[in-house]
């Protein structure tokens, strides 16, 4: 199956979140902060990343984060799944209307809380939309 990075410092999301995505047989590592996060990315890039918004200190690194790997020719390619509460927190209304390549360069969103039943389909289509397309004709 694939190879996940999960980008989250709340671990009572991060674990079962983790849990269900290996039962479904993919390879998850999960990263508290995302500095770590891009480390690890540059030297074994994941198949996809499943990317929080708010970390301690400050509000916006998820951001932050997809926008050094959308600028980076080896890692722009991933897809990224941003699962976030951030509205709840910060009383706003960021959703898949706001993706663009250079504000939100994210693949696809996903509110916190979320159902895993709608994790495990997401990464599903996420995944299967990312594999390189083969030509039957040669």
């Amino acid at each position: 199956m694939a190879y996940l990075m999960i980008v989250e410092d709340d671990e009572d999301f991060a674990t079962p979140a983790a849990a269900v995505l290996l039962r479904e047989g993919h390879q998850v590592v999960v990263k508290s902060n995302t500095a770590t996060a891009l480390t690890e990315m540059q030297s074994r890039p994941p198949d996809l990343v499943i990317l929080d918004v708010m970390f301690p200190g400050d509000d916006f690194a998820g951001f932050e984060l997809a926008r050094a790997m959308h600028e980076s020719c080896h890692l722009s390619r991933i897809p990224i799944l941003m699962l976030t509460g951030v509205n709840q927190k910060l009383d706003l209304d960021f959703s898949a209307l706001d993706i663009d390549n250079s504000w939100l360069p994210v693949t696809d969103f996903l509110r916190k809380p979320v159902d895993p039943g709608e994790l495990v389909s997401k990464v599903k289509s996420l995944l299967l939309a990312a594999e390189p397309r083969t030509d039957p004709a040669g």
